[in-house]
């Protein structure tokens, strides 16, 4: 019987099923890596995970590749890959001295790194907004030849924690002192230097917001989905709904997946798995916003993807990450449905006590995934200092039309109930 492939998986949730779903699905077995904030009960749990390996990636990145060159050379490994943003410049200097597939260390540089991205861009002749960097605290300045409104964002951030819309010169002042406060709270001990972790202002673009989900072998990108965000318009840009496929006309949609291609070249990422924010400017026009090397959301757009598609995004994307060609590049897959995500709204945030709803949607056919994030007693922060998303509702439909009516009954049915502050 042949010995089942293994891969190192860094920093992916182990309570966010998706991936290790896949990886059973795939005949993979995992080593996983857990995140600061998971429990080793629950790593030991997850599916396909058969050894639990923890590293120091943020206090002791060298100690941990170090750590993981002793493991490698006592039993190799054939793949490696990141499960969530902070970890894609480790994964990639691994993936380098162990000789396994992986991004490079530059192209991991620069998906960590908006300005970077939009630099890129530009020479690229891709599209891209005006934007300034913020070094030191009084140069927010400098950014006041920016068309209002601007949006303030950290330059290596995640998930919107710390972007906030300004719409004026006061406006921009407060954002930019309010972003550089949390950056220097939750990003920079992680982030390197000060430089590493600066802020940004850019133009902040009208329009609806989408996402593309790519695979990328050997050079070779397959754009796999576009979800549909909607209108995000701030002061925060909360996420609560997607839904794929987007319903867009198909001249629209060859526009993006133009312009999610020519990124990947420009930025120089080669192998791997992709998650793309982009607008619509006028509702036409895409303008690519980020890039993550990395399955979005935490994992859970593998299910947009495999619904509204037909491809196992994340069996595809440990695949990739073991130098193997993904089987969609050779068979076609069938889509199954229209698929969304509600992410249940923060709220004012505070200290749970329950999310109300959740058992009978957990029982609705509809429902493919209920993922709470946090239980009670725990402390959810708002925007624009997000500390997660309490709970995640994953289903599919017959229509987006149907999808849209579903969202409407979640927003109805689900809520965050908060302790009391005596």
């Amino acid at each position: 019987m042949p010995q089942r492939p293994k891969l190192v998986l860094v920093g992916q949730l182990s309570t966010h099923p998706w991936v290790f779903d896949a990886a059973a699905r795939a005949g993979i077995d995992l080593v996983l890596v857990p995140r600061g904030d998971d429990t080793a009960e629950s790593a030991a749990r997850a599916n396909a995970v058969v050894e639990v390996l923890p590293l120091d990636i943020d206090g002791n990145p060298e100690g941990a590749l170090s750590a993981l060159a002793d493991r490698y050379r006592r039993e190799p490994f054939a793949g490696i890959m990141a499960g969530n943003e902070k970890v894609v410049p480790f994964v990639a200097r691994a993936a380098r001295e162990l000789g396994l597939p992986g991004l490079s260390d530059e192209a991991a540089a620069v998906v960590r790194d908006k300005r970077s991205m939009r630099q890129r861009l530009r020479k690229a002749g891709l599209g891209a907004p005006g934007f300034r960097v913020v070094g030191d605290p009084d140069s927010w300045i400098e950014a006041l030849d920016l068309r209002f409104p601007v949006v303030v964002k950290p330059a290596s951030g995640f998930s919107s924690l710390g972007v906030i819309r300004a719409d004026d010169k006061d406006g921009l002042e407060q954002a930019v002192a309010r972003t550089r406060e949390l950056v220097d709270t939750h990003l920079a001990p992680g982030e390197g230097t000060a430089e590493q972790a600066g802020v940004l202002v850019e133009e902040y673009l009208d329009g609806p917001e989408i996402s593309a989900e790519s695979l990328v072998f050997h050079g070779e990108v397959r754009v796999c989905a576009i979800s549909w965000k909607g209108e995000l318009t701030g002061p925060y840009f909360e996420e609560t709904t997607l839904r794929a496929p987007a319903q867009l006309p198909a001249e629209i949609l060859a526009a993006i997946e133009a312009e999610v291609i020519g990124a990947h070249h420009a930025f120089g990422v080669t192998e791997g798995t992709t998650h793309t924010e982009l607008r619509l400017v006028g509702g036409v026009r895409p303008v690519l916003l980020e890039m993550g090397a990395r399955i979005g959301g935490g994992g859970f757009m593998h299910h947009l993807v495999h619904v509204s598609s037909g491809i196992d995004l994340a069996a595809e994307a440990l695949r990739i990450h073991l130098g193997r060609q993904p089987l969609c590049w050779s068979e076609e897959p069938v889509p199954t449905g229209h698929a969304a995500a509600y992410l249940v709204p923060v709220g004012k945030g505070g200290r749970i006590n329950r999310v109300r709803g959740l058992d009978v949607v957990r029982t609705d056919p509809q429902v493919d995934y209920v993922v709470q994030t946090v239980g009670p007693g725990a402390q959810v922060r708002c925007y624009p200092d997000w500390s997660g998303y309490p709970a995640i509702v994953l289903s599919r439909h017959d229509s987006d039309a149907a999808a849209v009516t579903y969202r409407d009954y979640l927003a109805r049915t689900l809520h965050v109930e908060y302790e009391e502050q005596g």
